[in-house]
């Protein structure tokens, strides 16, 4: 089949702090189309927005910078693959304009840069806006709102495409949106081809967490063996104009892409496989059709989908004060009730001795941390480690915890050592909705 029937999108990041190495191996050996960087989470979404606070020339994904340095010169190199990006996170302009100063540092003259605008819909939410999670509204939180987002679709990122954007950098796009909008603009696919959108969505969920889908959050040794983890591929997706694909990784990398691994990723996070909401498309996945194409190839066919939600959905970001934590060990034997026994004395000073109601928790971890809820009884162990936390408005309420963690070296129980402890700011997000009509993007272009 001729290149121009089949479309082919690597993925070069599934979360802010990914790799850069595999990224890189995509790009030089991956004879891409285009390369999606998906960096923005819920979390990162509301840091970005305190980073911009802070200091108004930040606010975008702190390796923006390295990343490009390393991908621009190999993209133009290897055919002009293009690049799509929400690492724009809270100053999507800041992140064009910091792009193009690397591209010009590098002599990469006529590249061509979009920014995506319009997610940023902060002025149109007010104190008396719902919040869907937690069921209240924003003014009842009770802590200084720092921004809101709406999630974009592929639409607002077809105007860059079309007029042969190079890089097309966004804010909060919807993940799956980041790789429909090349395959749109690529087949001529309509804005209400809920079918094929539907297909298209579907490739991007798998896509969209990079290792997820060859092997990475699947390792499970014993149980899920997957080969050279250290050296795991990030996926490829080869899509025909059907929406259905083949999903792949670089020979010579290490993970696997099997009919297992696919189908745990087509789940993930997906609470009803035959409406997964999205700003372009309720999807359908309870179709799917997964068939072993060759080593580490998989076809996947069958999405669907119907007419797309008439709201969009809003992350809402709030400062979440001061989150200090602290932890000291225990080791040897009785340790686990020593533990316990010192976690019991940091919580009773707390509140006895300093009037501290702040939220927080204490964990034995080493005996039950993840877990503690869901335990009445731990087990004994000869390793733990106690960490103590707090979220609070006061930062010397947050000292405080450090202060009494730090004193148990003395005052017993005995045998605590290694302590260390920090506070840092922290922040807090929930989900709303809007109408569509509230919402209205654009597209920004610099040229080198």
């Amino acid at each position: 089949m001729a290149k121009k029937d089949i479309y082919r999108i690597g993925t070069g990041a599934g979360f802010s702090s990914d790799r850069l190495d595999p990224a890189i191996d995509l790009v030089a050996r991956g004879n891409l189309d285009a390369i999606v960087f998906e960096c923005v989470g819920e979390r990162t979404l509301a840091f970005g927005h305190r980073d911009r606070q802070a200091n108004p020339d930040k606010g975008y994904n702190p390796m923006l910078e390295r990343r490009m340095r390393a991908i621009l010169p190999l993209c133009r190199e290897h055919g002009g693959t293009r690049v799509v990006t929400n690492m724009g996170v809270a100053n999507v302009e800041g992140a064009a304009e910091a792009t193009a100063a690397v591209a010009r540092d590098l002599g990469l003259s006529g590249l061509k840069i979009a920014a995506v605008l319009g997610d940023d819909v902060s002025e149109d939410i007010s104190a008396d806006d719902d919040l869907w999670e937690p069921g209240c509204t924003v003014g009842e939180v009770g802590r200084p709102f720092i921004g809101a987002n709406a999630y974009l679709g592929a639409d607002a990122i077809l105007p860059a495409l079309e007029a042969d954007a190079d890089v097309v950098i966004t804010g909060r796009v919807s993940d799956p949106s980041l790789f429909l909008a090349p395959l749109r603009q690529h087949f001529g696919w309509e804005e209400d081809a809920w079918p094929v959108l539907g297909a298209g969505t579907m490739v991007g969920h798998l896509m969209e967490c990079a290792a997820h889908v060859t092997g990475g959050y699947f390792a499970d040794p014993g149980l899920k063996d997957v080969n050279d983890l250290a050296n795991v591929g990030f996926p490829i997706a080869e899509v025909t104009a059907d929406g259905s694909a083949v999903i792949t990784k670089l020979d010579g990398t290490g993970g696997r892409v099997d009919e297992q691994v696919v189908k745990e990723q087509l789940l993930y996070e997906v609470h009803d496989p035959t409406r997964y909401l999205n700003p372009d498309v309720v999807a359908d996945f309870s179709g799917a059709d997964l068939k072993q194409d060759g080593k580490d190839r998989i076809q996947i066919s069958g999405g669907s989908g119907t007419e797309r939600p008439e709201k969009l959905k809003v992350t809402v970001a709030f400062d979440g004060g001061y989150l200090a934590e602290a932890e000291v060990s225990y080791a040897g034997a009785n340790a686990t009730a020593r533990a316990r026994l010192a976690g019991d004395v940091v919580e009773e000073r707390l509140a006895r001795i300093h009037g501290s109601n702040a939220p927080r928790r204490i964990d034995l971890i080493g005996a039950a941390s993840i877990h503690a809820s869901a335990l009445e009884d731990f087990d004994e162990s000869r390793d733990v480690r106690l960490r103590c936390a707090m979220r609070s408005q006061s930062r010397e309420d947050a000292e405080n915890l450090l202060w009494e963690v730090e004193s148990l070296l003395n005052c017993g129980p005995s045998g605590g050592g290694g302590y260390r402890g920090h506070i840092t700011p922290s922040v807090m997000t929930y989900s709303a909705f809007i109408e569509r009509d509230q919402v209205s993007s654009s597209v920004e272009f610099i040229e080198t």
